[in-house]
């Protein structure tokens, strides 16, 4: 199984790529991954809220296959431990799916097309962090996720 993470608009911290980079170069080791930054829209300022989601909705939805697992990574999703989510992990790893897509919406989250393909939703927190610090906090999550599953000391640092 393949897993990749796609995001709305490109990191402008160059500290924040340089981990981004060093976790996924890590989670290669355990699983074939990519991270795949969608183009901010253009004119932004021109559309109402809607329309910037309903774009941003098929920027993605040009990057699903129709046989993609997709899991929005949204606020009302299903929250899950370090551990639990391991365990999330491993059943879809043990599916038989080809490739698992997880999903970082633009700032107003994600469009009613999106929301009506997805198989799935999870939170990350309660809280709100910025887009770009979810794809670290993602991405190191799903590193931790199979160090737990190869009973590796990493999860208890």
């Amino acid at each position: 199984m393949t897993i990749k993470l796609l995001g709305i608009g490109k990191t402008d911290k160059k500290e924040l790529d340089a981990l981004i980079e060093d976790y996924t170069k890590r989670l290669g080791f355990y699983n074939k991954f990519s991270f795949q930054t969608i183009p901010d829209i253009k004119k932004v300022k021109n559309l109402s809220e809607k329309q910037q989601k309903d774009q941003e909705g098929g920027a993605i939805l040009n990057l699903i296959k129709p046989t993609d697992t997709v899991i929005l990574l949204d606020e009302n999703g299903s929250q899950y431990t370090s551990v639990g989510f391991s365990d999330y992990l491993q059943k879809h790893l043990n599916s038989g799916i080809k490739q698992l897509v997880f999903v970082i919406g633009g700032p107003y989250g994600f469009s009613s097309d999106v929301y009506q393909r997805a198989n799935g939703k999870i939170a990350l927190s309660k809280m709100t962090f910025s887009h770009q610090m979810i794809r670290l906090f993602f991405i190191e999550q799903l590193y931790r996720a199979f160090t737990i599953l190869r009973n590796e000391p990493y999860h208890h640092h």
